[in-house]
């Protein structure tokens, strides 16, 4: 080997070295985009472009500011402290408080499960019919994805899960950046749209816009999603001299967050809105979009929609066994037998929503406004424990922090009386 080549060699290696670090500093981020940004954001935020344009873009501009500034501050406490925060809601409020977390937390879950794969499954079977005669049933697309994100489980661990992720996300986030392109509305649109507004009048009823709201903040502004970030924060082995890193983390993930998620709303605003065309499930993104964005644009977004499906399903089935974990204390450790009997049960309802061919996207929209009724005590929760001197010493909450978190409280509130009134008026219809 010459000198010539073994020094491009070792320039190689040093990129490499350096790109795998620079990326290592960002996998938690992307860890939490890829959980947050599932079917289920593509659902609320497509469902709200097609029924009412970019009106409701403000309520994405709200929700991931709420989302960053809870992120941040649960990211924080883990480090300067150390615990993660079913560890605190035990050891610092009362140990029922983790039961209700670990309980309400899977509840929302399992919905989540059930309408991704059923969301993922119908796509897939539509995508299906262009170059099947009469498509592939939906319950063999859902069965194919369960039983790989079940395999990447059994065989992989945390780092590997987080890899894994920043590959799908990467194709995700192309997907749905190229169609809003393809299929954006007038910028006018979107700039009106951040200024905040109810539409009066929806397609389902005067009270559809409540629900679709509740289901953008309920996917968004995540109770799951700051839980598990003190654990990722916690494996990455971050203490109070990485708070910059974990900060830029946190802006990374949701500035992301926004992007595709404007863009799923705007490329639905662009193309079924202007048409007059509402959203009541799954198939039509796919029949609907093909002869107004035609079938390059389908295509890229039927990839985005299933990448979405597969990042998401990751951190679902992750969700009971890394609470329990750290209720209790111990090792995550997924290779014991009963964490993979718990991931196997819940990646099983994965094939409800096809078998018994029920709504997926209905199911999802109601999963994610159940969401938004758990808001509330998280946030009050952090607000206690982040005001507490004796864990927080002098990086205790400033007057602002509060003032802010108290804004947040009350928009929860706000939220979850308007997904408990809409999820209502759906059932009652």
């Amino acid at each position: 080997m010459t000198e010539a080549t073994e020094l491009d060699s070792a320039v190689k290696d040093t990129f490499r070295r350096k790109f795998a670090r620079g990326l290592a500093l960002f996998l938690p981020g992307i860890f939490l985009l890829g959980f947050n940004l599932g079917t289920g954001s593509v659902t609320a935020m497509a469902k709200a472009g097609a029924e009412y344009g970019m009106s409701l873009l403000w309520t994405s501009v709200a929700s991931c500011l709420c989302t960053f500034f809870l992120i941040n501050l649960y990211g924080r406490y883990t480090l300067i402290t150390g615990e993660t925060a079913l560890e605190a809601f035990r050891k610092h409020i009362h140990p029922t408080v983790g039961i209700y977390f670990i309980v309400a937390l899977t509840l929302g879950v399992g919905g989540s499960v059930m309408g991704v794969m059923g969301i993922v499954a119908e796509i897939c079977y539509e995508w299906s019919k262009t170059m099947v005669d009469g498509g592939i049933a939906p319950v063999y697309f859902a069965a194919t994805f369960s039983a790989l994100v079940f395999f990447i489980f059994w065989n992989g661990k945390t780092q590997f899960f987080e890899r894994s992720l920043a590959v799908i996300v990467a194709v995700m986030s192309a997907s749905f950046l190229i169609n809003f392109f393809i299929m954006m509305p007038p910028p006018i649109e979107i700039i009106k749209g951040l200024i905040p507004s109810l539409p009066q009048v929806g397609s389902d009823s005067g009270e559809g816009p409540l629900l679709v709201v509740a289901s953008m903040v309920g996917t968004t502004v995540f109770s799951g999603l700051f839980i598990i970030r003190t654990t990722l924060v916690k494996e990455a082995g971050w203490t109070l001299k990485h708070e910059k890193t974990q900060r830029n983390d946190a802006i990374v993930s949701v500035g992301l967050m926004f992007v595709i998620s404007a863009s799923i709303m705007a490329a639905a605003a662009g193309t079924l809105y202007v048409e007059g065309i509402g959203l009541s499930n799954a198939s039509q993104m796919i029949v609907l979009l093909e002869p107004l964005a035609g079938p390059l644009a389908v295509s890229i977004f039927a990839v985005g929609i299933v990448s979405a499906g597969v990042s998401s399903q990751f951190p679902n089935v992750l969700m009971l066994p890394w609470l329990i974990c750290d209720f209790t204390g111990t090792e995550r450790n997924m290779t014991l037998v009963r964490y993979r009997i718990m991931v196997f049960l819940i990646s099983l309802l994965g094939l409800v929503v096809p078998i018994f061919e029920a709504r997926p996207v209905l199911v999802m929209i109601a999963s994610q406004a159940f969401n938004a009724v758990i808001l509330p005590i998280t946030v009050a929760c952090i607000f206690y424990l982040s005001n507490r001197k004796d864990l927080m010493g002098a990086y205790k909450n400033t007057a602002a922090s509060n003032g802010f978190l108290a804004a947040i409280l009350l928009f929860s509130l706000f939220t979850s009386y308007v997904g408990v009134k809409g999820v209502w008026q759906l059932i009652s219809a």
